[in-house]
C-alpha cells in the first residue's frame, strides 16, 4: 500500500477532544499504511468558518467526512 494514502483531521487549540481523536486514529493509521494531516482550524480563517463549532473532524481522500463522536472501527470501516 502506498504511503500517499492520507486522511486530514481538523483540529483546534486546546481542544481535548481532537487530542482524543489523534490518540486514537494513530495506531489505527499506523497499521493501514495512511498518513495523518492535521490542520489546526486557529491558523486558518476559512477552516475555523467551517469547522470551528465541529472539530474533530475526519476529513477521507474522497471527500467525505465523519465529525465527532467517532470509533476507531467507524474510522477503519470507513477508510476500507
Amino acid at each position: 500500500m502506498p504511503m500517499s494514502r492520507k486522511i486530514t483531521l481538523i483540529s483546534g487549540p486546546n481542544c481535548h477532544l481532537c487530542e482524543q481523536a489523534k490518540e486514537m486514529l494513530n495506531p489505527l493509521l499506523e497499521a493501514k499504511n495512511i498518513q495523518l494531516k492535521v490542520f489546526n482550524v486557529g491558523e486558518d480563517q476559512a477552516l475555523f468558518e467551517q469547522y470551528g463549532l465541529r472539530i474533530p473532524v475526519v476529513i477521507f481522500a474522497d471527500g467525505s467526512e465523519k465529525g465527532w463522536p467517532f470509533t476507531a472501527a467507524q474510522i477503519a470501516r470507513l477508510i476500507d
